[in-house]
């Protein structure tokens, strides 16, 4: 059976998707942007600020749903170049100190609102 997951500590989806769906114990997080849920602005910032803002509200929507950063099996994570990646791996590496996830992370010609950095998760229990 299929959940939908939404939290007001996490930006609202902005289009025809879910914060999160939970299905058969595994919990899909769309890819969150650096968006402050609380302003509703984005952090425009270096690459490391955005970076711990996307964590932040994969953290609320994990916690929303029952799960922590331990449940995470899975992260694509997307660059706005290859030249973020060392800032992006800093501040993402300190969510996942032991056991971390499979993980795949490129660059892209672009991303939504022209952000330096989109991650999506994949949790299961």
């Amino acid at each position: 059976m299929k959940k939908i997951i939404s939290t007001k500590n996490a930006p609202a989806a902005i289009g025809p998707y879910s914060q999160a769906v939970e299905a058969n114990g595994t919990l899909y997080i769309s890819g969150q942007i650096p968006m402050n849920p609380a302003t509703g602005k984005l952090v425009e910032a270096d690459i490391t600020t955005q970076t711990e803002q996307v964590m932040k509200n994969i953290e609320a929507i994990l916690t929303e749903a029952g799960y922590s950063f331990k449940d995470v099996i899975k992260s694509t994570c997307l660059l706005s170049t290859m030249e973020n990646f060392g800032g992006m791996n800093d501040v993402y590496s300190k969510y996942y100190p032991e056991n971390p996830p499979a993980r795949a992370a490129f660059a892209v010609k672009e991303l939504p609102l022209s952000v330096l950095v989109e991650i999506e998760t994949i949790a299961v229990k």
